[in-house]
């Protein structure tokens, strides 16, 4: 979990404490009022249980201060957005959480990316895309809409034909091997990646296996201009707005910008994982 959603969690915590006590009710009273475990109120309150928008609107109900419904949410709304769980990320579908990709790619004159262990989805192949959202609903039990997803993913490969528009991604070298699909797929794919590397307005670094770093490569992210760093763990999706984190993943990235090999070098390390591939094939 991160530590801007922790204290934003914790914030809102104080706030429903500020309003018990000034309304001058303890904990045990109010769970008694709401019908909740004791417990729950501290949680609440020490930041440790989000709270849902019926929870505060029953919170400001029962302490006679229904006006302060509309702050708790406000609160609670701006929280969510910097943390969000998968299942509430795909409630809509991945058609959704792909065209809000589309919308930031637009919006954004540079992208900035890192993928430990899977091709950047704005380089993906239909059929890739495709075993790449079924991962991503088989763990997460999440919506079927595999297709609508894949074509929206493509869509947003359209802006790296616009003019003015900026890609720098960088890749572990692993990500060329993982078979998360058929090798006749990943095969499709490595030669789409290689065929990339020829435009003007992508950028694609490789870190080769054993190659010194001075970062731990957690997770993939992707920035979008000086404004946006998307970041995506197992459970959730980060979204930073601050600053202060865009520039601590700038230079996250920048350490791995140290390490990774680019041009022909890196268009080698795609040609050797094709010919892995192929030689495994026969």
């Amino acid at each position: 979990m991160s530590t801007d959603f922790q204290q934003a969690r914790l914030s809102l915590g104080v706030r429903l404490r500020e309003l018990r006590t000034e309304a001058g009710v303890n904990g045990r009273d109010l769970a008694g009022r709401l019908g909740w475990p004791a417990s729950k109120i501290s949680k609440l309150e020490n930041g440790k249980q989000t709270a849902t928008p019926a929870d505060l609107h029953a919170w400001a109900e029962a302490l006679g201060c229904p006006e302060t419904a509309a702050e708790l949410k406000g609160r609670l709304q701006g929280l969510e957005y910097r943390y969000r769980g998968w299942k509430r990320v795909l409630a809509g579908g991945h058609r959704v959480r792909e065209e809000a990709g589309v919308r930031h790619g637009r919006e954004a004159a540079v992208t900035t990316g890192y993928e430990p262990a899977i091709i950047p989805g704005i380089f993906q192949i239909a059929e890739y895309a495709r075993h790449v959202l079924t991962r991503a609903t088989d763990l997460d039990d999440g919506p079927r809409d595999i297709e609508e997803g894949v074509c929206a993913r493509l869509k947003r490969q359209e802006s790296l034909y616009q003019r003015g528009k900026r890609f720098r991604f960088i890749m572990s070298e692993a990500a060329l091997y993982v078979q998360i699909c058929p090798p006749d797929v990943l095969a499709a794919q490595l030669d789409r990646l290689g065929g990339l590397l020829g435009l003007d307005s992508v950028e694609v670094g490789i870190v080769p296996l054993g190659a010194p770093v001075a970062v731990i490569p957690k997770h993939g992210f992707w920035i979008y201009d000086d404004r946006l760093a998307i970041v995506e763990t197992w459970n959730a999706e980060l979204r930073l707005d601050e600053p202060a984190d865009i520039a601590l993943y700038r230079k996250v990235w920048g350490k791995l910008h140290d390490a990774a090999v680019y041009g022909p070098t890196a268009h080698r390390l795609i040609a050797r994982a094709r010919s892995t591939l192929a030689l495994a094939a026969t």
